[in-house]
């Protein structure tokens, strides 16, 4: 116990003193939300993985569909890496710096109202960020439940609290650049600690062979794969698994929502110079790799620790896998488990309440009812909102309701189904027009509303179409709806025209006597 307490007061104490470190990058609004956009490289990208990846993934994703795929869902992971981090930074990354600045957008949610020349678009768009942020805020730490209670056996709502305390009071002082900071530290031990986990738990049963041999073993489950491959020999070790169709829509879900995610985008607001473009784009793939592979690869193996720990009055408990995994390792692998985690669930918070507080203040609040607003009183509301933010989350948290372990698939599924195609198209194509964007709020957050009272999908296929949806719907309506002003159009496009002088080390030149 010593060992893990210890573990945990010097994590907390680091994150502490980035945020009082932190201070003199917050003298303005762009320093608060953006840290200056002139964080590096190395910040930029372990901060875009670590707000990817929390204790929803690591404890209930990589357990429940681990416990549904087996070792195929590591394809989950895969889709993470490749789509969610390599696609977006190389679709996004320089684009959206580049039009942002131009803009002088520095949320989503103005991003729109100025790219359609659109109030409306902005007030609408800041409250669907507002309204699925918060109770996505809140599953955030629903997955640190079962785990605080195998590892220091009392009742997590006190790690809860003093969890939220420390983040608030480090994002409060520090703003972004103190998020990016802990971000690389937390990017650091998630990295470590989950190969460490990884080996123990194989270890456990004998190695990576015995382990596959064993899982190979286990007969398919019929009330989770289709007639086709009820026959099935070996399904939880095989290539996609028992279940390939809802497999793909966790894929779907969790890898191309990353692209029309408001907390996830707004770190490329913030990239310093083309170094950081390409440096993130390697980085935070070889992240997504590591984490998120190697997570569902270790969920894969949970149907080897079946115990009637994990089954309730509903059946199987899909949060108490990976914890009744992990229960067996010694103290101090268990101690690097707990900050893994925590590491893991702090990044993602301090991205979300971010995001959410300033969203409020400059797309709601100044946009329609304090339009005078300065600067000292937009940072002194945003920390504020902060603290409003991570209270209602943990009342939340503390208190959730029945469709608590669906959230996360609801918020993205509503937050990415309304945004992705319409920020995507915005960055892209010039003919995208306001009719467009708002038929796709409409159907994003519609589709998802509406599956929430009349279950026809999953959270999770739900969210997926709404996203695809979105993509097919976009361009159709822009193709027989009213464009911007051919002059607005130059004029939003004009930024990627600007000629720039770069040396032969990055551009190859024809030589003139040839």
């Amino acid at each position: 116990m010593f060992v893990k307490v210890l573990m945990l007061v010097i994590f907390f104490a680091t994150m502490i003193f980035v945020g009082i470190y932190s201070r003199k990058s917050v003298n303005d609004v762009n320093g608060f939300v953006l840290g200056g956009r002139s964080v590096g490289p190395w910040l930029t990208a372990f901060a875009y993985g670590t707000s990817y990846f929390s204790a929803v993934v690591f404890v209930g994703y990589a357990g429940q569909f681990g416990w549904k795929y087996g070792l195929s869902s590591t394809w989950i992971g895969i889709g993470n890496a490749l789509i969610g981090s390599l696609l977006a930074w190389v679709l996004l990354g320089r684009r959206t710096r580049v039009m942002t600045h131009h803009l002088e957008a520095k949320t989503m949610p103005e991003f729109f109202g100025k790219r359609f020349e659109s109030s409306a678009l902005r007030l609408v768009s800041s409250l669907i960020v507002f309204i699925f942020l918060i109770p996505y805020t809140a599953s955030v730490y629903s997955g640190l439940s079962s785990l605080f209670g195998m590892a220091f056996n009392f009742d997590y709502k006190w790690c809860v609290i003093i969890m939220a305390l420390l983040t608030a009071v480090y994002v409060i002082l520090g703003g972004y650049m103190a998020t990016a900071i802990n971000d690389f530290i937390q990017g650091i031990i998630m990295l470590v600690g989950i190969v460490c986990v990884i080996v123990a738990v194989l270890k456990g049963q004998g190695g990576f062979l015995q382990a596959v041999s064993k899982l190979s073993e286990i007969p398919v489950d019929p009330t989770n794969t289709t007639q086709a491959l009820m026959n099935m020999k070996g399904p939880f070790v095989s290539f996609l698994g028992p279940d390939p169709a809802n497999l793909f829509g966790v894929i779907i879900l969790t890898s191309l929502g990353t692209l029309g995610l408001p907390q996830m985008v707004q770190k490329f607001y913030a990239i310093k110079s083309e170094k950081a473009v390409k440096t993130g784009t390697i980085v935070s793939t070889l992240f997504a790799v590591v984490i998120s592979c190697g997570c569902y690869f270790l969920g894969g193996f949970g149907r080897l620790f079946d115990s009637p720990v994990i089954y309730g009055a509903n059946g199987v408990k899909y949060d108490t896998i990976i914890p009744t995994m992990l229960a067996t390792l010694p103290d101090v692998l268990i101690g690097i488990v707990v900050v893994l985690v925590l590491s893991a669930s702090m990044s993602t918070l301090s991205s979300l309440v971010l995001t959410s507080s300033s969203t409020f203040t400059l797309d709601f609040l100044k946009a329609s009812v304090a339009k005078k607003m300065n600067d000292k009183k937009q940072l002194l509301i945003m920390r504020f909102l902060i603290i409003v933010f991570i209270v209602v989350s943990v009342v939340l948290a503390l208190n959730p309701p029945t469709f608590i372990a669906q959230l996360m698939g609801i918020s993205w599924g509503a937050l990415a189904g309304a945004f992705l195609a319409p920020f995507l198209y915005g960055l892209f194509w010039k003919k995208t027009t306001k009719a467009s964007v708002w038929t796709s709020f409409v159907f994003g957050v519609g589709i998802t509303v509406f599956n929430m009272f009349v279950p026809l999908f999953s959270p999770i296929n739900c969210g997926a179409i709404a996203m695809v949806g979105g993509l097919i719907i976009v361009p159709i309506v822009s193709a027989f709806t009213p464009k911007l002003s051919k002059e607005s159009q130059e004029k939003m496009f004009a930024c990627y025209e600007e000629k720039v002088q770069v040396t032969k080390k990055i551009v190859l030149v024809e030589d003139e006597n040839n």
